[in-house]
């Protein structure tokens, strides 16, 4: 089976393995885990932040990181395309009081400038929610994998200082977007005051996310990970991985890079399926059926029960990842099943 449906389904590298089993340990809660504290002190260093902190998921993350930043009653901007937005159950609500303010996102994943700016409150109106952050995404899921331009961030970042607000990156797929852009991750990192990352996507490692900013800020995420109940004891069996995936899991995103571009190109050439391969800049690859070629889910049913699992995103559209575990030669098998169930279907 060749499973595509997202790169969350990677198994821990060999390294990784050795790594769990010889962590040093200790208790997270008192401080004490070695293993932790070391991976939040090179998470910290490698994003250019203060300080880091390890959490269980990438949701967790956003959470913790968005009550840091916002108090009830008080409003973040996101985009409405944004995994904040649609995948992460409402929880700033729901645990924290806080409401969205949604704006329209663009192709390339980018919230207009224009639009966050009519989006801000005025602190003065009592009528109004106070807007106090403003969310980005990058790389953008459901806009395929798109890599935000420098550039843009750095103009959203003067607004928002302007403004007096925070920023903070949903950076889950982060490391893809340094890869994408040949830089070093800080390039990205520096234009927002907080993000979070996942070690569990394309880095390969079995679970963990991080958080980081400065150091008051991070203290305050640490207290909401504990009222959310993400405290952990000996956490450094995660922790190990996620500093092997850190010190060499990076690098080879490129590979998942080429195989992504090697599958549009190839899924390109099929007449039933429409694909924008200029949105193929990442590890995501985002397509749909031509009007009259059947359901999406017709396919993707097919599809796996040829030994192919790739995942539907909504709005008819269809989507595959290539990840840790994924070659060169499963990216060509999974172009033939495709052909071939194309074929079946018509």
């Amino acid at each position: 089976m060749i499973d595509l449906r997202s790169d969350t389904v990677t198994l821990p590298s060999p390294a990784m393995r050795r790594a769990i089993a010889e962590a040093p340990l200790g208790d997270d809660v008192y401080g004490e885990d070695p293993t932790i504290n070391r991976l939040e002190a090179l998470a910290a260093e490698r994003v250019g932040k203060e300080a880091a902190l390890l959490v269980v998921s990438g949701t967790m993350g956003n959470l913790c990181a968005i009550l840091a930043h916002c108090a009830r009653g008080e409003e973040a901007i996101v985009g409405d395309e944004s995994h904040i937005y649609h995948y992460e159950a409402g929880g700033p609500a729901v645990l924290g009081g806080v409401a969205f303010h949604v704006v329209p996102t663009l192709p390339s994943g980018e919230l207009p400038l224009a639009a966050l700016a009519d989006a801000i409150r005025d602190p003065d109106d009592a009528h109004e929610a106070i807007t106090r952050l403003i969310c980005l995404e990058n790389t953008h899921n459901r806009c395929g994998g798109v890599v935000l331009a420098r550039e843009y961030m750095a103009g959203v970042h003067a607004l928002a200082a302007e403004r007096g607000l925070r920023v903070h990156l949903d950076g889950a797929r982060l490391f893809n977007a340094a890869v994408a852009q040949g830089v070093d991750v800080r390039e990205i990192t520096r234009h927002v005051d907080t993000v979070q990352f996942c070690l569990s996507k394309g880095l390969a490692a079995p679970v963990g996310s991080i958080v980081a900013g400065d150091a008051a800020f991070v203290a305050r995420a640490r207290r909401i990970r504990k009222l959310v109940g993400g405290g952990m004891r000996q956490a450094g069996i995660i922790a190990a991985a996620g500093i092997v995936a850190l010190e060499e899991m990076v690098d080879r995103l490129a590979e998942d890079h080429a195989n992504a571009r090697m599958l549009a190109e190839g899924l390109a050439g099929f007449a039933p399926i429409a694909i924008d391969l200029a949105s193929v800049q990442s590890d995501i690859v985002i397509f749909r059926l031509q009007p009259g070629h059947g359901a999406p889910a017709a396919l993707v049913r097919a599809l796996a029960e040829r030994g192919l699992l790739v995942g539907e995103i909504g709005r008819g559209y269809i989507r595959a990842v290539t990840h840790y575990g994924v070659d060169a030669s499963d990216i060509e098998e999974a172009l033939e099943i495709v052909r071939a169930t194309l074929a079946l279907l018509a």
